[in-house]
Protein backbone atom coordinates (compact mmCIF):
# COMPACT_ATOMS: atom_id res chain seq x y z
CA UNK A 1 0.00 0.00 0.00
CA UNK A 2 2.98 2.65 0.76
CA UNK A 3 3.85 1.80 -3.04
CA UNK A 4 1.10 2.66 -4.62
CA UNK A 5 0.43 5.58 -1.79
CA UNK A 6 4.16 7.02 -2.44
CA UNK A 7 3.68 6.69 -6.58
CA UNK A 8 0.21 8.30 -6.31
CA UNK A 9 1.97 11.40 -4.23
CA UNK A 10 5.12 11.65 -6.69
CA UNK A 11 2.94 11.56 -9.99
CA UNK A 12 0.74 14.15 -8.13
CA UNK A 13 4.18 16.27 -7.56
CA UNK A 14 5.37 15.93 -10.92
CA UNK A 15 1.70 17.20 -12.19
CA UNK A 16 2.03 20.11 -10.40
CA UNK A 17 5.66 20.57 -11.31
CA UNK A 18 4.74 20.26 -15.15
CA UNK A 19 1.66 22.20 -14.80
CA UNK A 20 3.32 24.65 -12.92
CA UNK A 21 6.54 25.18 -16.11
CA UNK A 22 3.15 24.88 -18.71
CA UNK A 23 1.74 27.72 -17.50
CA UNK A 24 4.78 29.53 -17.94
CA UNK A 25 5.55 28.63 -21.01
CA UNK A 26 1.55 29.30 -22.47
CA UNK A 27 2.40 32.78 -20.16
CA UNK A 28 5.48 33.55 -22.45
CA UNK A 29 3.80 31.91 -25.82
CA UNK A 30 1.13 34.78 -25.40
CA UNK A 31 3.10 37.18 -24.72
CA UNK A 32 4.90 38.20 -27.47
CA UNK A 33 1.25 38.40 -29.98
CA UNK A 34 0.45 40.98 -27.56
CA UNK A 35 3.72 42.68 -28.27
CA UNK A 36 3.78 41.77 -31.82
CA UNK A 37 3.36 45.89 -32.92
CA UNK A 38 5.49 47.09 -30.98
CA UNK A 39 8.67 46.01 -31.63
CA UNK A 40 9.00 42.21 -32.75
CA UNK A 41 12.67 41.76 -32.56
CA UNK A 42 12.36 42.40 -28.62
CA UNK A 43 9.14 39.65 -28.13
CA UNK A 44 10.94 36.95 -30.68
CA UNK A 45 13.81 37.26 -28.40
CA UNK A 46 12.01 37.08 -25.09
CA UNK A 47 9.99 34.18 -26.28
CA UNK A 48 13.54 31.94 -27.02
CA UNK A 49 16.28 31.06 -24.86
CA UNK A 50 19.23 33.27 -24.32
CA UNK A 51 22.34 32.98 -27.25
CA UNK A 52 23.84 29.84 -25.05
CA UNK A 53 20.62 28.41 -25.09
CA UNK A 54 21.35 27.37 -21.30
CA UNK A 55 17.88 28.07 -19.96
CA UNK A 56 16.40 25.27 -22.69
CA UNK A 57 18.34 22.90 -20.21
CA UNK A 58 16.05 23.60 -17.31
CA UNK A 59 13.96 20.85 -15.90
CA UNK A 60 13.50 17.59 -14.34
CA UNK A 61 16.10 14.66 -15.12
CA UNK A 62 15.56 10.97 -14.43
CA UNK A 63 17.84 9.66 -11.76
CA UNK A 64 19.76 6.33 -10.94
CA UNK A 65 16.07 4.86 -9.93
CA UNK A 66 12.47 4.86 -10.99
CA UNK A 67 10.95 7.83 -9.02
CA UNK A 68 14.23 9.36 -8.49
CA UNK A 69 15.25 12.41 -10.00
CA UNK A 70 17.52 15.25 -11.00
CA UNK A 71 16.08 19.39 -10.85
CA UNK A 72 17.73 21.21 -13.06
CA UNK A 73 17.37 24.76 -13.07
CA UNK A 74 19.96 27.18 -15.14
CA UNK A 75 18.90 31.17 -14.43
CA UNK A 76 19.00 33.78 -17.18
CA UNK A 77 22.64 34.28 -15.67
CA UNK A 78 24.16 31.10 -15.97
CA UNK A 79 23.57 30.43 -12.32
CA UNK A 80 22.71 27.11 -11.95
CA UNK A 81 20.91 25.36 -8.86
CA UNK A 82 19.18 22.23 -8.31
CA UNK A 83 18.60 19.21 -6.12
CA UNK A 84 18.57 15.61 -6.58
CA UNK A 85 15.66 13.78 -4.78
CA UNK A 86 16.40 10.03 -4.31
CA UNK A 87 15.36 7.06 -1.77
CA UNK A 88 17.76 6.86 1.23
CA UNK A 89 19.97 3.59 1.08
CA UNK A 90 20.02 2.71 4.92
CA UNK A 91 18.17 -0.33 6.27
CA UNK A 92 15.96 1.84 8.74
CA UNK A 93 15.21 4.60 6.39
CA UNK A 94 14.01 2.08 3.52
CA UNK A 95 11.65 3.89 1.30
CA UNK A 96 12.37 7.32 2.35
CA UNK A 97 12.39 10.30 0.40
CA UNK A 98 15.78 12.34 0.71
CA UNK A 99 16.73 15.68 -1.72
CA UNK A 100 20.54 16.58 -1.61
CA UNK A 101 20.73 20.40 -3.28
CA UNK A 102 23.77 21.10 -5.17
CA UNK A 103 26.53 22.46 -3.11
CA UNK A 104 28.30 23.86 -6.38
CA UNK A 105 26.93 23.69 -9.87
CA UNK A 106 28.33 25.45 -13.10
CA UNK A 107 27.10 25.33 -16.77
CA UNK A 108 29.86 26.41 -19.72
CA UNK A 109 28.10 25.78 -23.05
CA UNK A 110 26.60 22.38 -22.85
CA UNK A 111 29.08 20.86 -19.54
CA UNK A 112 27.83 20.96 -16.72
CA UNK A 113 28.65 19.72 -13.36
CA UNK A 114 27.44 19.92 -9.74
CA UNK A 115 28.29 18.67 -6.35
CA UNK A 116 25.55 17.63 -4.11
CA UNK A 117 25.69 18.95 -0.11
CA UNK A 118 26.09 15.57 1.84
CA UNK A 119 23.23 13.74 3.55
CA UNK A 120 23.23 11.06 5.79
CA UNK A 121 27.01 10.62 4.88
CA UNK A 122 26.68 10.42 0.91
CA UNK A 123 27.33 13.13 -1.64
CA UNK A 124 26.98 13.26 -5.36
CA UNK A 125 29.38 14.65 -8.00
CA UNK A 126 28.61 14.90 -11.81
CA UNK A 127 30.75 15.86 -14.41
CA UNK A 128 29.16 15.80 -18.11
CA UNK A 129 27.18 17.41 -20.61
CA UNK A 130 23.98 18.24 -21.47
CA UNK A 131 23.04 16.58 -25.36
CA UNK A 132 20.29 16.35 -27.58
CA UNK A 133 18.39 13.23 -27.11
CA UNK A 134 16.05 11.05 -28.95
CA UNK A 135 12.98 13.45 -28.22
CA UNK A 136 12.01 15.18 -31.42
CA UNK A 137 10.30 18.70 -29.75
CA UNK A 138 11.02 20.45 -26.68
CA UNK A 139 8.66 19.30 -24.18
CA UNK A 140 9.19 15.01 -25.56
CA UNK A 141 10.56 13.29 -22.78
CA UNK A 142 14.41 13.15 -23.60
CA UNK A 143 14.86 16.12 -25.59
CA UNK A 144 17.62 16.57 -23.60
CA UNK A 145 20.05 13.78 -21.89
CA UNK A 146 22.56 14.19 -19.13
CA UNK A 147 25.65 12.12 -19.83
CA UNK A 148 28.32 12.06 -17.53
CA UNK A 149 30.11 10.56 -14.95
CA UNK A 150 28.25 10.00 -11.47
CA UNK A 151 30.33 10.01 -8.44
CA UNK A 152 28.94 8.64 -4.89
CA UNK A 153 30.77 9.79 -2.24
CA UNK A 154 29.65 7.65 0.87
CA UNK A 155 31.77 7.92 4.36
CA UNK A 156 31.00 5.68 7.33
CA UNK A 157 30.50 6.48 10.85
CA UNK A 158 34.58 6.82 11.21
CA UNK A 159 34.35 9.11 8.12
CA UNK A 160 36.09 6.82 6.08
CA UNK A 161 35.07 7.60 2.42
CA UNK A 162 34.40 5.25 -0.29
CA UNK A 163 33.80 6.45 -3.89
CA UNK A 164 31.96 4.81 -6.73
CA UNK A 165 31.54 6.52 -10.27
CA UNK A 166 29.53 4.86 -13.34
CA UNK A 167 28.88 6.47 -16.78
CA UNK A 168 24.97 7.77 -16.63
CA UNK A 169 22.92 9.29 -19.09
CA UNK A 170 19.78 10.69 -17.11
CA UNK A 171 16.74 11.48 -19.52
CA UNK A 172 14.74 14.80 -19.38
CA UNK A 173 10.89 13.96 -18.28
CA UNK A 174 8.38 14.88 -20.36
CA UNK A 175 6.84 18.25 -20.02
CA UNK A 176 3.68 18.46 -22.13
CA UNK A 177 1.70 15.99 -19.79
CA UNK A 178 0.46 18.68 -18.45
CA UNK A 179 -0.80 20.47 -21.54
CA UNK A 180 -3.33 17.25 -21.70
CA UNK A 181 -4.33 17.11 -18.46
CA UNK A 182 -5.76 20.92 -19.14
CA UNK A 183 -7.40 20.19 -21.64
CA UNK A 184 -9.39 17.24 -19.67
Amino acid sequence: MKTIHFTGSLALVLALGVLSVSAELHAQAKKPAADAGAKPAEPAAAAQPDAKGAPAYSGMYAFLKEGEFVQVTVEDTGHVTGFVSRFADGDNDQGEFLDQFFKSAKLEGNKLSFTTEIVRGVAFDFKGTVERGEGKNPGDEAYFVLKGTLTENASDAKKNVTSHSQEVAFKMFPQGAAQSAEKK
